[in-house]
């Protein structure tokens, strides 16, 4: 079964959404299992590493701070989108970052671009710098130390 169906979840989640995006019609959902097992075995060809992570307590305070975080910044970006206040500038900023894991990093991004203002927008593995958009830039500095202690140090934690 493993030949045939490499990725079972990811063949079934996209069968599932393709069924519910394109109708239940015999043609549609024959169609969808096609493409599902079609693209369950292109996946091969990435020959992704399984991630190494260590499950433990860093895991559950990731996820709340990240919550926690977007919650508050969509709050923010709201503000700043209705009342525009004076002084209120958005700017990019070079994050140094420790990460090597892939990962890790996928996931770091994934958590920026989650969150209301602002946005990953370039990885240079040579220099390990990430580009980052903010949109209520007020000390560079500060946003780099955030990120830092709040998702870096826990993700370093979390991938091994």
């Amino acid at each position: 079964m493993k030949r045939l169906v490499p990725f079972p979840l990811l063949a079934l989640a996209l069968f599932v959404m393709w069924v519910l995006l394109t109708g239940f019609s015999p043609g549609h959902i024959l169609l969808g299992a096609v493409v599902a097992l079609l693209v369950s075995r292109v996946m091969l060809t990435l020959k992704a590493e399984p991630p190494r992570i260590r499950f433990s307590m860093a895991i559950v305070r990731l996820a709340m701070l990240v919550l926690a975080d977007i919650i508050r910044s969509n709050v923010a970006v709201a503000r700043i989108v209705l009342f525009r206040p004076a002084g209120q500038r958005s700017g990019f900023i070079e994050f140094p970052t420790e990460l090597r894991d892939p990962q890790a990093l996928a996931a770091l991004a994934i958590i920026i671009t989650a969150t209301p203002g602002t946005l990953w927008l370039q990885h240079d593995a040579q220099r390990h710098l990430v580009l980052i958009h903010v949109l209520d830039l007020v000390d560079e500095a500060e946003w780099i130390a955030l990120i830092k202690t709040r998702y870096e140090r826990l993700l370093m934690e979390i991938f091994v």
